[in-house]
């Protein structure tokens, strides 16, 4: 059911606890105890000297409260994307765009073209609900209906998470701490589980394991993205995930899919990798800044992504194999790699 921030305000908060547990948490935190009175007015019944004590005052304390059920809100209305359309607009010379793109959770699709060619439009568009005001005077919409001003001034921005080639930390925090952090930020229950969860999935996807206390800073590339993608997945609510150039990322690029696919998020890859590409349901074509055609990924091109899929086999084989300090001498064959790895 659809809430709106006074209904939070305004319900007890025993009731609305019930749907958003954090709720306790955020009570706690203000040294104040779950009941039945609404948010407004258990404010109302605190005591001059109560605020005194608490070094703050009633409008502050309200305002607090609001931004944070304001958060529960968002990050609620985020999850419930069930549809994103961008409906096609013009390219660099001002001539319509050739299709409209629709895009569904679990979905993974393509973004291919030059450089320049306005890959990186496309997403901006999306990211920011476009509404006909941009250069490409695309529009955007959100479960078959346009977002209202409200819902744009205060989602632009968090519908789309990037995850990049080059990602460094500066942080000055150990990875289960950084993790602890953005969990609760987004109100998770059972935060430290969640956690958990990310980490063990990240050194599954990198190879590479690290530990929860190793400084996010002393994590190699690869790590970094694992751990990200990871982190995007479990605790991030973002439905649209960029995964921008991973190729040579050091990281599982078919689990790393299954994953982000399995927690129902909407993926677009930016890529020049025909793995990729085919391991994708789709691709959108960008020419001139335009969406010029919308491929779908077919039984004959599936076929061919095997033979694909055996000579990445062969690629890792041998990075696994020199990454060892292995030595080529004696080694006939290249395809023999995997039976001289001890």
């Amino acid at each position: 059911m659809s809430r709106t921030l006074e209904q939070l305000l305004c319900q007890p908060l025993c009731t609305v606890s019930k749907h958003y547990p954090a709720v306790s948490d955020f009570l706690a935190a203000n040294g104040l105890d779950l009941s039945d009175f609404s948010f407004e007015d258990l404010v109302r019944s605190l005591s001059d000297e109560w605020f005194a004590g608490a070094g703050t005052t009633p409008d502050v304390l309200l305002e607090d409260g609001a931004a944070f059920f304001a958060g529960l809100l968002g990050a609620e209305s985020i999850r419930q994307i069930e549809s994103l359309e961008v409906l096609s607009g013009f390219d660099k010379a001002g001539c319509p765009e050739a299709c409209s793109l629709m895009l569904k959770p679990g979905d993974v699709t393509c973004i291919v073209g030059p450089t320049g060619s306005g890959k990186s439009r496309l997403l901006a568009d999306i990211e920011w609900l476009a509404c006909g005001d941009t250069p490409t005077r695309r529009t955007v919409k959100l479960n078959g209906s346009m977002p209202d001003d409200s819902f744009r001034s205060s989602h632009s921005g968090r519908l789309v998470a990037q995850i990049t080639q080059n990602m460094n930390f500066v942080l000055d925090m150990n990875v289960s701490d950084f993790l602890l952090m953005h969990a609760r930020s987004r109100y998770l229950e059972n935060a430290e589980d969640v956690v958990s969860e990310v980490i063990d999935i990240a050194n599954d996807l990198s190879g590479e394991s690290f530990r929860a206390d190793t400084p996010v800073t002393f994590l190699s590339g690869g790590q970094s993205r694992a751990l990200m993608i990871a982190d995007v997945a479990c605790i991030g609510r973002a439905p649209v995930v960029l995964i921008d150039e991973i190729e040579n990322a050091g990281t599982d690029k078919r689990r790393a899919l299954e994953l982000l696919i399995q927690r129902d998020k909407i993926v677009l890859m930016a890529t020049h990798d025909p793995l990729l590409i085919l391991q994708a349901d789709r691709r959108v074509v960008i020419r001139n800044g335009g969406m010029s055609a919308i491929l779908a990924t077919n039984d004959h091109e599936r076929q061919l992504l095997r033979q694909l899929e055996e000579m990445d086999s062969s690629i890792q084989q041998a990075r696994s194999f020199f990454r060892s300090g292995k030595s080529l001498t004696g080694v006939e064959s290249l395809g023999n790699l995997s039976d001289n790895r001890e």
